[in-house]
């Protein structure tokens, strides 16, 4: 769940920055939504822009809650033709260093 005031710090980091991906007439396409994913999964959260072409046949809206929705993210804000995702990072587990094994294994 993303409190009010994640949303608040994530508009705030992505505010200068440049979209990283934009959404042609085409769409939401399977290559697009692959990209997203990619880039949601190294840095979290990403702008994304919509050209009006994009927008002949569907709100900004619609199409940025699809998008989410594909690629299982949180949509933080639509201003206009730009959207803001968030997909928190999956953690790797921590993997124990040779002397901790043998710390560990000595216990016993």
């Amino acid at each position: 769940m993303i409190t009010s005031r994640m949303k608040r710090r994530i508009k705030r980091e992505l505010s200068l920055e440049k979209p990283t991906i934009w959404v042609g007439k085409e769409g939401a396409t399977p290559q697009m939504i692959n990209e997203v994913i990619r880039q949601l999964e190294k840095r979290e959260m990403i702008k994304i822009r919509m050209l009006k072409t994009a927008l002949q046949e569907e709100e900004a809206k619609i199409i940025a809650s699809k998008i989410a929705q594909q690629t299982d993210s949180t949509l933080i804000e639509v201003r206009g033709n730009t959207l803001i995702l968030y997909k928190s990072r999956r953690r790797k587990a921590r993997s124990l260093s040779a002397d901790e094994l043998k710390r560990d294994f000595s216990k016993n």
